[in-house]
């Protein structure tokens, strides 16, 4: 069984450190969780495994043999696989599924100038088949909703000779079944020998799944411990170095006259969705995996056509274009897939920031770079960004501080209802809350929010009221007195 050791493993970017000195190993045959707050390291040490990075000092053992591992092709010919959260920067959109889950072997099999497409069709298929999960072969990636990308990385990863496989928050757009079918799958690989590092912000499920457990922090590992010899408070306190309950910072204001009226909304998978916002109300929707919540969102930000329904902004009729025109009226989207449509991954944190506001900064066409810095820079501090310095580009923050960016760009804008598609996804607790108390600066100011969420307890905590979505439509409506994970459970599994 292989057994991992990475010791010593020391990483600085721009002369900040990023890892002092991590000592971590994985044995074969066990499921080893790798936790911490956004910007503890967890990323960055695993960027090193997979060859992305290079780190300052430091070794990596494979099995008491040193490995020199310079690329992520090093990686692979080593047997280390990687399931990673950011799905879009691992799959070929304009490829098909097939084409995706067997890459390294299309690759392989293309150098010798030899495709036989259909065995390659039958091969994805059997191997989908093998694991549970349903998608058709020949569909491009592009149009699969992610949850469907997410089960793609995983057969790619499962159908690999791995000695060792990387699941960075796996579980995050998949349903509970499509979770409960994951780890069947991890279990058979570590039946089969193979070491899993399980990277997750969903803490139940570590529990669940984990053998051992190690929590970093500023770069540093903390501790380790096998999962039965500690508990989810003790966890919590060494992520964040201080002791934490997990609370839901519940801002109570005055509901005012109503914002948004959306009556009988339909397109694409939503049909007659009814719904209204008032001034400092919070609206959770929640609802499964293929609920329809996150094309909702898209609909209402005139991000897809809507196809019959009528919805009023502050009393006037409203028919929204494109998104721009939903901007200038007054509503805004931070959106689930923050990477590929919340922020632009290959710019600075002081241009995420100032996008939605440049006209503030250029009056007569020239961007006053002092002013807009000092924007950037309020924000940084408002929304606590970890940063070296707002000319950083976003890509390289981490999970939570770029939904922290994705969130603080509409800040300066004068729009009356923001609307959250999943904003906690991969998100760590520390971060979560930190989301949590800038949607309640934002109802103090009269706001309205629409916050779309899997998460049936994180909306239990932070909403006023709660409708749930079943097949594209809205089936119930919930008080937040009357809420139970059960009740809304019911519902959302299509209960009348």
């Amino acid at each position: 069984m292989t057994h991992l050791q990475m010791n010593g493993i020391i990483k600085h970017f721009s002369g900040v450190p990023a890892l002092r000195s991590v000592d971590f190993e994985v044995k074969g045959g066990e499921v080893h969780a790798l936790l911490g707050a956004n910007g503890a390291g967890k990323s960055t040490l695993m960027k090193i495994l997979t060859g992305a990075y290079q780190a300052d000092a430091g070794t990596i053992s494979l099995d008491g043999s040193e490995a020199a591992i310079h690329s992520p092709q090093d990686a692979k010919a080593l047997g280390i696989q990687c399931v990673y959260q950011e799905v879009d920067t691992a799959l070929i959109p304009y490829l098909s599924v097939a084409e995706n889950i067997l890459l390294d072997q299309l690759v392989q099999t293309k150098a010798k100038g030899l495709i036989n497409w259909q065995r390659l069709y039958s091969q994805a298929e059997e191997i989908l088949q093998s694991l549970g999960f349903s998608i058709p072969v020949k569909k491009h990636v592009e149009a699969c909703t992610l949850s469907e990308k997410q089960l793609i990385l995983i057969a790619r990863a499962t159908v690999q000779k791995a000695k060792l496989v990387i699941f960075d928050e796996p579980t995050a757009p998949l349903s509970s079944k499509e979770s409960e079918r994951l780890f069947q799958i991890i279990a058979r690989l570590k039946q089969n020998g193979v070491g899993i590092i399980y990277i997750s912000h969903r803490l139940p499920e570590i529990f669940q799944i984990c053998d051992r457990i190690t929590i970093m922090r500023d770069g540093r590992n903390v501790t380790t411990k096998k999962t039965s010899e500690t508990n989810l408070d003790e966890v919590i306190t060494h992520m964040l170095g201080k002791s934490f309950a997990e609370e839901f910072p519940k801002v109570q204001v005055p509901i005012g006259e109503p914002l948004l009226e959306v009556t009988g909304a339909a397109g694409g998978k939503v049909s007659g969705a009814d719904l209204t916002v008032r001034e400092g109300e919070i609206v959770g929707v929640v609802g499964l995996v293929g609920a329809g919540k996150t094309e909702l969102a898209r609909l209402l930000f005139g991000a897809d056509g809507m196809e019959g329904g009528k919805v009023t902004l502050k009393g006037r009729q409203v028919h929204f274009r494109s998104p721009k025109d939903a901007v200038e009226a007054g509503i805004v989207l931070v959106p689930e897939e923050r990477r590929k449509e919340g922020i632009f991954v290959e710019e600075s944190v002081k241009n995420n920031l100032s996008v939605t506001t440049l006209a503030k900064w250029s009056p007569l066409g020239f961007i006053r770079r002092g002013m807009e810095s000092g924007h950037a820079r309020e924000l940084v501090n408002k929304l606590d960004v970890k940063t070296a310095d707002i000319s950083q580009l976003v890509g390289f923050l981490s999970g939570g501080n770029q939904q922290k960016v994705a969130i603080g760009k509409w800040l300066g804008t004068e729009c009356d209802v923001f609307m959250f598609d999943e904003p906690t996804k991969g998100v760590d607790i520390g971060a979560k809350s930190d989301i949590y108390r800038l949607i309640g600066n934002l109802v103090e100011q009269k706001k309205g929010v629409l916050y779309f969420s899997c998460e049936f307890q994180e909306v239990i905590g932070i909403a006023d009221r709660i409708l749930v979505m079943f097949e594209g439509k809205i089936v119930k409506e919930l008080s937040r007195e009357q809420a139970t994970q059960e009740l809304i459970m019911y519902y959302a599994s299509g209960g009348e």
